[in-house]
């Protein structure tokens, strides 16, 4: 209930205060969100699963941030940013599926 909670109040907050992304924080906002995106459905499938362990997931989230900003970055100062991003949006894309898929399989028996 917590959770739900949140996500109106930041959805609201969201909305009310308008905020802007700064230009140098731009090319990375999309990689942080889908690696907190494949955090949060790999959570899910662990509670799902009777694995969930709070720690792990801030551990989990926190470093799938970090880690693809930081590829990002790395890929911006080589001059291939677009091509890590790209890589970094495929494999967590991946990541992703598979855990929506077994979430599927768990809630449908299917």
């Amino acid at each position: 209930m917590i959770a739900a909670v949140g996500l109106v109040v930041g959805i609201v907050l969201g909305l009310v205060l308008d905020p802007t992304v700064p230009a140098w924080l731009q090319p990375y906002l999309p990689i942080a969100v889908v690696a907190a995106l494949d955090a949060v459905f790999g959570g899910f499938r662990a509670a799902l699963d009777g694995l969930f362990d709070d720690r792990v997931f801030v551990v989990s989230f926190l470093s799938n941030v970090v880690v693809a900003a930081l590829i990002v970055y790395l890929g911006d100062q080589l001059g291939v940013g677009s091509q890590l991003s790209t890589g970094v949006i495929v494999v967590l894309g991946i990541r992703i599926f598979s855990n929506v898929a077994s979430i599927r399989r768990h809630l449908f028996k299917a």
